[in-house]
């Protein structure tokens, strides 16, 4: 979960398809003419598609025909195999638990036959940040794998080799203009040169991985009825095709996985990268766009990225979805992704957000998983441990949200089965919902563009530090309740102010 310094705490977002009364206006340290610039512009540009009636970027005819936001939500919610919420089946089990800032702005999901098949399975777990982290983790949860498989269908239906699918995406116009100079990166990154030693299909997974993404991305900024200008949220996905894996990361959650070295003693192996700007590779892209990178004196060890002129919003992460205030500033949606060909020796993969990783190392996230008393069970078993890590290393802190995935890749035993409690659709048991590296890799696997993990130093034109104290200047009542205890762990720091406060009406403060 993401928090803001300088900000009101949010009021309950209204749902997808509703329009707010008024412009959300942020408030923050001072921001400079060009900000208010782009700031005036980009509500221009959705108050005029929501005039338009709004540009539809994934066709929902399976499972919606022109119904509401909330009757569509509710229709995804019949969706068979399909879990979002607390619960377990035979093979995976996921969890979230809120945390003591706010709102819960974790979501999760386990679709199984994901393309209609039954060895195919999509797991994702979305971090979220700023005032509407929480809308637009869930929106990204709901549309994400939805978009995934209609792009898989595209492909299976009309493209059979790397060129017939780069022709299909091409197909594409406006989104395609709307990157601008991303487009650059995106081709590289979905390059199919020297793929043709792995899987048939990984290139078309791939492929389908990156534009996904693009379109998520492309969604959230045009809808009139989620403000993603500073609220964003991270993305950690797997999909699972037999023994195949395919990973897409963006952002600080972490993909992990169980498994058994030759002497069958179980070990650790992280799956993604944290896209963090200490990355030298993601702080020059960030620094190249005029963004810029540093850490403030008080907490040196985490570094963000801010705005050129002004000291906000010190996002402590290098890729999202959202954040549009910063997409101009190099940071981008484009994903992290890898392939696995998992083993015999595979045993389980655990994703989950930072408030699972801010506690606990990825061989102590294998060690609860592995002793949990059931499959059906993992997930809460790892969250617990967590709370009680956090209580245990920042007592003065405010605990994070937390939220994790356990996918297991063998037979379940028949205790499992027994636990999961078979329903008319799928095997799921549900829990209560509580109100409350190093980076290893085997010959089989295929390392992502990044190639550091951490650094000490960023480049030196991002050494500037500044201090908690020189970033905010707000009045006490005005804070976010989730900024008391410990700062590192915040994803965000600051809202960009674009308007002076005396020229605000009292009407934007209920969206904060």
């Amino acid at each position: 979960m993401g928090s803001c310094i300088s900000s009101h705490a949010p009021a309950a977002a209204a749902p997808a398809g509703t329009t707010f009364s008024g412009e959300h206006i942020f408030s923050g340290s001072s921001g400079s003419m060009m900000n208010s610039m782009r700031w005036r512009e980009w509500k221009k540009k959705k108050v005029e598609e929501k005039k338009k009636g709004g540009r539809s970027l994934f066709n929902w005819k399976s499972f919606v025909s022109d119904r509401d936001g909330g009757d569509m939500e509710k229709e995804l919610h019949r969706v068979p195999d399909r879990m979002f919420e607390n619960g377990a089946s035979e093979i995976a089990c996921l969890f979230t638990q809120q945390g003591k800032k706010g709102v819960n702005q974790d979501a999760m999901i386990v679709w199984e036959n994901f393309t209609s098949t039954g060895d195919s399975i999509f797991c994702g777990v979305f971090d979220g940040h700023g005032p509407f982290g929480h809308v637009v983790a869930r929106k990204v949860r709901d549309s994400l794998p939805l978009k995934l498989s209609n792009q898989l269908k595209r492909i299976a239906q009309g493209a059979n080799s790397p060129q017939q699918i780069s022709t299909l995406y091409g197909s594409t116009n406006y989104e395609e203009a709307s990157f601008g100079s991303l487009d650059n990166e995106l081709a590289e990154l979905a390059s199919v040169d020297g793929d043709e030693k792995l899987p048939e299909m990984y290139v078309p997974l791939k492929q389908a991985l990156l534009k996904t993404f693009k379109k998520m991305d492309k969604e959230l900024e045009l809808l009139p009825s989620i403000d993603c200008f500073c609220s964003g949220t991270t993305a950690v996905t797997i999909v699972k095709q037999g023994q195949d894996l395919i990973i897409g990361n963006l952002g600080d959650s972490r993909a992990i996985l169980g498994s058994r070295d030759k002497d069958n003693n179980l070990v650790a192996l992280q799956l993604t990268v944290d896209l963090k700007p200490n990355l030298p590779k993601e702080a020059a892209r960030i620094q190249q766009c005029k963004g810029r990178v540093f850490a403030l004196q008080d907490e040196p060890e985490v570094v963000r990225v801010w705005l050129p002129n002004s000291d906000s919003p010190g996002l402590a992460m290098a890729r999202a979805f959202g954040d549009f205030c910063l997409k101009e500033y190099g940071l981008i949606s484009i994903p992290d992704i890898s392939y696995r060909r998992l083993t015999d020796k595979d045993e389980f993969i655990v994703l989950a957000t930072d408030g699972i990783w801010d506690v606990l190392s990825i061989k102590e996230v294998v060690d609860v998983v592995a002793s949990a008393p059931t499959r059906a069970t993992a997930a809460r078993y790892l969250v617990d441990s967590a709370v009680r890590a956090w209580r245990l290393k920042y007592p003065t802190s405010k605990i994070d949200d937390c939220a994790a995935v356990c996918l297991f890749l063998g037979p379940p035993s028949s205790y499992d089965i027994k636990e999961a409690q078979p329903t008319a659709n799928m095997k799921v048991s549900s829990f209560p919902e509580e109100e409350n590296s190093a980076r290893l890799h085997s010959s089989d696997e295929i390392v992502p563009d990044i190639t550091e993990q951490e650094v000490d130093a960023v480049p030196d034109q991002s050494q500037s530090t500044r201090s908690l104290a020189e970033c905010i200047s707000i009045k006490e009542e005005e804070e976010w309740s989730a900024l008391e205890g410990v700062t590192r762990v915040n994803s965000l720091l600051n809202l960009p102010r674009f308007l002076s406060r005396d020229k605000l009406s009292t009407s934007w403060r209920k969206w904060l």
